[in-house]
This record gives structure tokens, sequence and C-alpha cells, in this order.
């Protein structure tokens, strides 16, 4: 594909995307690498980036990928250098790597908790401050985009920590747009609203959760990976040069109210 627009352009910009292999993020790789971008996917598993890196290579460059497990903090700043020995530089961060655990209040162990923050939260607060780091080191200004949730607008049931999680993201990404906007770095975040995903595919199978999911949508239908992909490539590109610490609702509009069964005359 072709840019007919330097204004959005991501061509030749080297892109890393943590959470890369699968749903959203495997969404925002493929949509960069089909706009020229060097993309790189990182995960836990290597076999699994390594088929979805050759799956989603349908660019001009060949997706690379590598292998980091967000939870564990010693091996992000790897990560982070093992992109930058293949390709100099980092230009935007795609901080994808969420998890997710459905359950009462009352019944979540310590043990979920944790491992729900300690990916969410910390981890998506280290591989930020790893890129950022490297962003600095270069001098050459990049972008962040953090994703954020439907949940920091209003919590849904049965997901607290994983609401929780996502609600840090969000101060996160002002606060480091605040810190590092000196040295041209600009943090904004995407908060996706019901996505289909493979995470979430059994959940919105339910005929229920469907019809609920539509009947609180503007736009009448829940949303795909690839719905995603236009507002990250504006967030990376030029065509958002004077916005940073912002935060993005994807979500067909169930944001913009609260619907209500009664007719309108």
């Amino acid at each position: 594909m072709t840019d007919t627009d330097e204004l959005f352009s991501v061509r030749d910009k080297v892109v890393l995307v943590s959470g890369g292999s699968r749903g959203i993020g495997r969404a925002l790789a493929e949509g960069f690498a089909r706009r020229g971008a060097f993309v790189f996917i990182a995960g836990r598993d290597a076999e699994t980036l390594k088929t979805t890196a050759i799956e989603i290579s349908t660019g001009p460059h060949p997706v690379d990928y590598v292998v980091c497990d967000v939870a564990r903090p010693e091996s992000i700043p790897p990560m982070v250098a093992e992109v930058v020995a293949k390709r100099s530089r980092i230009d935007t961060l795609l901080n994808v790597a969420g998890v997710n655990i459905r359950k009462r209040v009352e019944t979540y162990t310590e043990e979920e908790f944790d491992y729900i923050t300690n990916i969410n939260s910390k981890g998506a607060f280290l591989v930020a401050q790893a890129v950022g780091k490297q962003m600095i080191a270069q001098g050459t200004g990049g972008t962040i985009v953090n994703i954020d949730s439907l949940n920091t607008f209003a919590p849904l049931k049965g997901v607290l920590p994983y609401a929780m999680s996502k609600a840090s993201l969000g101060m996160m990404t002002r606060g480091m747009a605040m810190e590092w906007g000196d040295h041209g770095i600009r943090v904004n975040a995407i908060a996706p609203g019901f996505v289909l995903t493979d995470l979430t595919n059994k959940l919105w199978s339910d005929p229920t959760m469907q019809a609920w999911g539509k009947a609180n949508t503007p736009l009448r239908r829940l949303g795909n990976p690839d719905d995603m992909v236009g507002a990250a490539v504006f967030l990376a590109s030029d065509a958002s040069r004077y916005m940073t610490g912002q935060v993005i609702y994807v979500d067909g509009g169930i944001t913009c109210g609260m619907q209500w069964p009664i007719p309108l005359t």
C-alpha cells in the first residue's frame, strides 16, 4: 500500500508493538507493516511470534519479532536493545500487551490481581519507560501509543482489577506527555470499545451479549481490531504532531451517553 498524503505517513518508521502476536496488537502491527513501517512484534511465545510475523508481513518490509514477557521486568531492556541493534532507533511504541480475568470482585485472589496489574499497569509502565529512555537518547523525538480501555470511562461489572489497571494508563499517558514533551516525545492513548478478538469472541458469541452490545453502541455493531488502525496511524504520524497526553475513545460512540428503551416520537 502506498501513502497518498505524507502528513499521515508512517513509512520507514521503526515501530515496536508490545503484545503484537494477537488481537488488537496484531491488527496494529499488520496495519503499520502494510503502510511501510519497520515493525517488531513482542510477546512471550517465540513460535507464536514467528508465525504471526510471517502471516502479517504484507508490506515492503518483513515484520520482525522479539521475545519479551512484560510481567518479567528483566526481559524488557533486552527487548529494546534488540530492536535498536537491528534498526538503530525506535520511532513508535504501540503499548498493547494486556490480560483480563472476569470474576466477581470478592472472589479475586491476590495472585490473580497481581497477574493482571503486573502486565497491564506495571508492565506497560516499564515498557514505556524503557522505550522513552531510548527515545530521549536518540534525540529525535518519538511517539508512544498506550492501549487504554472503555472501562476507564465507566467500569463494567466483573472486571474491576482490569478496569483499575487500565485507569492507571490514562494518568501514565498524561504524566509521560508532560515530562517528555521537551524531548519531542508525544504520548497518547487509544481506548477501544467492545472489540471482537480471539480473547473475547466466546463472550460476544452469546446472542444476548451481542444484542446488548449493539443496542448500546450508536454505530450498531461491535468493533474489530482493524478499527483501531486508523487512530494509531494518526497518533504515530505528523498528522497529530501537536497532540499529546490525550485518550481517544474508538468505541463506536458507546461513551456518548446512556441508551434507554424508550421510543422516540
